[in-house]
């Protein structure tokens, strides 16, 4: 999720009292966020069979109900605590429609969502060719399309890294803590995942012809 103030401890202690009205109130406060990372991880042929905001809720249900224990002995900030809440359940999405989707799959091409964010677009034009201009319509949709294709063609570490970077908007000392890692080697695995990514995207189809 997009980096954001942590809440106060005190809405902390009070929402894991079973105060609704601060609960309520700190569950809102990362709605927004928490949707935009689920979107970012469900394609179209699985947002037709599982509905996005019924994640977001589950989410929050789960997290309302692990708050106590959460407070008691915070292992990680609250906003990446929440997130991995989230990723887990979304791991746990794509293994039960994995077999679905590869049927699906095979029928005709994976569509990706529409993010609409110039971040990933960016980079995306940065690591296809630094003179293309991404002000140009058709450019810029080849390039999106090719980008997330390029994506799926990653394994799953590498996609997530440059998920978490460039469409979550994290910082690298953020994207540690959520992994496990020191900053040093979430850098490492950032920069290898740019190598990897940028091998996978090779010749724009537009240089080809």
């Amino acid at each position: 999720m997009e980096s954001q103030n942590e809440p106060a401890a005190e809405v902390l202690q009070r929402a894991a009292a079973g105060e609704p009205a601060a609960l309520n109130q700190l569950l809102e406060d990362f709605r927004g966020s928490l949707r935009r990372m689920i979107d970012l991880r469900m394609d179209r042929k699985m947002a037709a069979r599982v509905d996005a905001s019924d994640v977001v809720q589950d989410v929050l249900l789960e997290a309302s109900q692990r708050l106590s224990d959460y407070v008691q002995g915070p292992a990680m900030p609250f906003r990446l605590w929440l997130r991995q809440i989230a990723q887990d359940r979304m791991i746990d999405l794509h293994r039960r429609h994995r077999a679905l989707r590869r049927d699906v799959g095979r029928e005709q091409p994976m569509e990706r969502p529409a993010f609409g964010d110039q971040s990933s677009l960016d980079l995306a034009a940065q690591l296809r060719d630094a003179e293309l201009t991404p002000a140009a319509a058709t450019i810029r949709k080849e390039l999106q399309q090719r980008f997330f294709e390029a994506l799926d063609d990653l394994a799953e570490d590498d996609r997530e890294i440059i998920l978490m970077r460039h469409s979550e908007h994290l910082g690298n000392g953020e994207v540690a803590e959520a992994l496990g890692l020191s900053p040093a080697a979430a850098g490492m695995r950032y920069l290898r995942a740019l190598r990897r990514l940028r091998e996978v995207l090779g010749e724009s189809p537009s240089q080809a012809e």
